[in-house]
């Protein structure tokens, strides 16, 4: 943060220092724009942050990180005449812009609060020029759902704890969305594939001088199985073909309207292969740099401005033919947000500077917006049907040719249907007449599938919930995210597997029969519900179906509509929802059994005990045998983790026995024995109480002797690569190391990093000591100076005080952005290399998902 001047006119605050930088290039001397870094304060942990004997009234505390930014903002908010809170315009910006008004004790006459959608000049110098006061409803809204997400997720989540398996968590929406993936998956395990014959044709016209024409036809209707095939190919033996019917008929597409945040989401995974996430990342960016709208909208309307810059777009790249104004209305369940839709701020920029994900990203909404108000595409659809004289069957051709392209210029929407293998596209039929005499060349069956339920991919999972009128625009990512990070859900590839189908072909009267194979069943960036996922929400579907139904979630949402419009007393609305949930919540603690998902697969044959798969405290295992309280001599169960691929409801009793057959003695090295097995961390290789991790691609059920110890010795090459020298420094060795990142120096306990151009082998001492005394490697110093402010910040700091907000005054700060920035600190702690050079026989971790 910038530092002030003696005295600040004007102090325009908003969350993003990008945000700031963009916006201070439109405003005058006057004004100084900083950023808050998001929200600056939550709710405490303890006694769950509210009191609920009060009207649940929330308390907040600045969390540690952003506590030297809330001193920054109040010295330079005591030198201003003016602060703007020009946080963004949706609940949770309101939410910022009022804890900036609490925490820094800002007096009303000297607050302005102003919003924009965009961030261009006209846009900000109109909000400067029209300021409002700060929407208190907006603020109870928010409150309200981050109140009501820390009941349901604090009351659930201990439950969870003890009747399944610790560090498991719950969510309002988050669970929600777990079921949706839950059903999905057990409607594709329930799903029975049947089978029917697609028959097709290919003609040449007996009655057109050109011999090179080739009409291709398909029958009517499926054929059911082979014997109906070989029946019909019978029939169409010495049969006449004759076109009966030729009809052509006009058509048009519409474009489809401009991006909200769902359809943004969505586009961008079909068509650029985005997460979520990503998605969000880049189009924020793109937002605070001022080339889009903003990004968390709801809402298909464009403004006068937008739909006129489209217009004159349009007629100057393409002609007037090509522009039609649109005016899109929103369609979406519970949609509330009074934005635009998302779209370039400026039209006649085709392009943007950035980074490939950022000029990918604009492109595609900067095409969307102007297609959509572009002419529909005019298309001649034409469809042949073509009698046989031996069979009331009837084969079909259909061709269809765009006459006019209109918007299909630009841009043509994606779709969520799943790739059947089967041709789609259809062009131009060639010049055929009622009444022209047809011979096949080639009649063909191919037999097909039924597809079963497509699993859902990260955006059509948004697709479902906006449908449903779970979540709004801001909570879509994050509750995508939030369900991976748990645990429940996995996003994944898997190969397909080969599957055979049959083949027949008919020429003249000569009939064929063949078995080909195809791959059937691969996923690409699917989301997969895991077992621990499915238990819990089996768990909380049985015990707290209310909350778990999906006209529950949208019903909520309803409610925080009602509050932002004035219309309902937040605290009101967690009162009826809080007291019979808690009862629940008592009940079901004293009442209900554990959970576990266990399955009992048969008995073991030559031991007489039950085998089951269960989750246990590290996950999905199988179970050989059962603990017997009362003999403390008897022999304890076998325990086996079950591997990445297998799945608590869908293993069988086979496959869950080889996991018993580990560990394996698969023979000796060095005269010691090598043996395999599955540990906490993934599979390894043990060798004389040393450990090494098997790779990927290593099956520890069938590994050999010799990859064993390939293994065992590129371990040892590296460790030995790792230390490049030492030098005896005190009580603490200087250590020139090989990391992950490249060679570094470690002393005292930090890292410092090596320039590209020095060789790390020809360094001395001195050279050492020069590098250490220009400070540790950056990554190093934010991570120490983040623990050092947790650790030797006083206690009784103002802005760590404890505050009890009025119940009708109120807002909590979304959890979002301080605990991101918090599970970021840790990540840069954890990739940071390491300090010392390990042991050599210290046993080789990996991480399991």
């Amino acid at each position: 943060m910038k530092e002030a001047s003696a005295l600040v006119k004007n102090l325009v605050i908003v969350e993003s220092p990008a945000k700031a930088k963009t916006i201070e290039k439109f405003l005058g001397k006057d004004f100084q724009v900083v950023s808050c870094f998001g929200h600056i304060r939550d709710l405490v942990k303890k006694n769950f942050g509210i009191d609920k004997e009060n009207n649940y009234s929330p308390q907040y505390e600045v969390a540690a990180e952003k506590r030297k930014v809330v001193a920054d903002l109040r010295r330079l908010a005591g030198t201003a005449e003016l602060i703007w809170l020009a946080s963004d315009e949706d609940r949770e910006g309101e939410a910022i812009a009022w804890h900036l008004a609490e925490v820094l004790k800002l007096k009303p006459k000297q607050t302005r609060r102003i919003v924009f959608d965009e961030i261009t000049k006209d846009a900000i110098l109109n909000a400067v020029a029209k300021p409002r006061t700060i929407d208190q409803n907006l603020v109870d809204a928010q409150q309200a759902r981050r109140i009501l997400d820390r009941l349901v997720g604090f009351e659930l989540s201990p439950i969870l704890w003890r009747k399944i398996k610790p560090s498991l968590s719950a969510g309002r929406v988050q669970s929600v969305a777990v079921r949706l993936l839950v059903e999905r998956e057990r409607e594709i395990l329930d799903f029975e594939s049947q089978s029917s014959y697609k028959v097709s044709a290919i003609f040449k016209d007996l009655d057109n001088k050109d011999k090179a024409i080739r009409l291709k036809a398909e029958l009517s209707r499926r054929l059911k199985d082979k014997p109906q095939v070989l029946e019909f190919f019978d029939s169409c033996k010495g049969a006449e073909y004759s076109v009966s019917d030729k009809i052509t008929k006009p058509s048009k597409k519409t474009p489809a309207a401009p991006f909200t945040t769902s359809t943004l989401q969505q586009e961008a995974s079909r068509k650029l292969g985005f997460s979520v996430g990503q998605t969000m990342r880049v189009a924020q960016k793109l937002y605070e740099e001022g080339k889009i709208t903003y990004m968390r909208t709801d809402s298909v309307n464009l403004s006068e401005l937008a739909l006129n810059s489209a217009r004159d777009e349009i007629v100057k790249e393409y002609g007037a033919q090509y522009s039609n104004t649109r005016r899109f209305k929103t369609k979406t369940k519970g949609a509330q947000e009074a934005h635009e839709a998302i779209r370039p701020t400026y039209m006649n920029q085709r392009t943007v500077a950035g980074s490939l994900q950022e000029k990918r990203l604009y492109e595609l909404i900067w095409k969307r917006t102007l297609a959509s108000q572009m002419s529909d595409a005019l298309l001649e659809k034409t469809t042949v049907t073509i009698n046989i004289s031996t069979s009331n069957e009837k084969f079909v051709a259909r061709g269809e040719v765009v006459k006019f392209e209109g918007f299909l210029k630009v841009y043509l929407e994606s779709t969520d249907k799943e790739d059947d293998g089967e041709e789609t596209t259809r062009g131009l039929l060639p010049p055929i007449h009622v009444g022209d005499r047809l011979d096949p060349e080639l009649i063909e069956a191919v037999q097909r599938f039924s597809q079963r339920p497509p699993r859902y991919t990260e955006a059509s999972l948004v697709k479902k919930l906006e449908e449903l009128g779970i979540g709004r625009p801001s909570t879509y990512a994050p509750t995508i995210s939030t369900i991976q990070v748990r645990g429940y859900v996995e996003k994944e590839e898997r190969e397909g597997t080969p599957r055979d189908y049959n083949y027949l072909t008919l020429i003249k009267t000569d009939v064929k029969e063949e078995v080909r194979t195809e791959i059937t069943g691969a996923e690409k960036n699917k989301l997969f519900p895991t077992d621990i996922g499915m238990v819990v929400n089996d768990f909380l579907v049985q015990h707290f179906g209310g909350i778990m139904a999906y006209n529950f979630t949208a019903f909520v949402e309803k409610e925080f509509d009602e509050i932002a419009g004035g219309r309902l007393v937040w605290y009101q609305m967690i009162d009826n929802f809080y007291k019979p949930f808690h009862r629940k919540v008592v009940n079901t603690t004293e009442t209900s059994d554990r959970s576990t998902g266990e399955r009992l697969l048969g008995v073991d044959p030559n031991t007489g005990k039950n085998v089951y798969v269960r989750i246990g405290r590290y996950g999905p295992m199988a179970q050989l045998g059962t603990t017997n309280t009362e003999d403390e001599n008897a022999e304890k169960p076998k325990f086996a983790k079950l591997r990445n691929t297998q799945r608590l409801e869908t293993i069988t009793f086979e496959e869950a026995m080889e996991l018993f057959k580990l560990p394996r003695n698969i023979g000796q090295y060095e005269d010691d024995d090598v043996v395999v097995a599955i540990g906490r961390f993934g599979p390894y290789a043990r060798h004389k109480s040393a450990f090494y991790s098997l790779k990927k691609e290593d099956d520890p059920y069938t590994i050999q002797l010799d990859r064993a110890v390939q293994l065992i010795e590129d371990k040892r090459e590296a460790d030995r690569n790792k230390v490049i020298n030492v030098f005896a420094q005190g009580d603490d060795d200087i250590q020139i190391l090989n990391g992950r990142w490249g060679p570094y120096i470690s002393y005292m306990k930090q890292n410092y990093k090596i320039p590209k151009t020095t060789d790390p082998k020809e360094l001395t001492l001195k050279d050492c000591l020069e590098i250490i005394a220009k400070g540790p490697s950056k990554s190093r110093i934010k991570v120490s100076a983040a623990k050092t402010t947790a650790k030797t910040a006083p206690k009784k700091t103002a802005a760590k005080k404890t505050t009890t907000a009025k119940p009708t005054t109120t807002k909590t700060a979304a959890k979002k952005t301080t605990a991101g920035k918090t599970v970021a600190a840790k990540a840069g702690a954890k990739k940071a290399p390491a300090k010392k050079a390990p042991a050599k026989k210290a046993p080789a971790k990996k991480t399991v998902k």
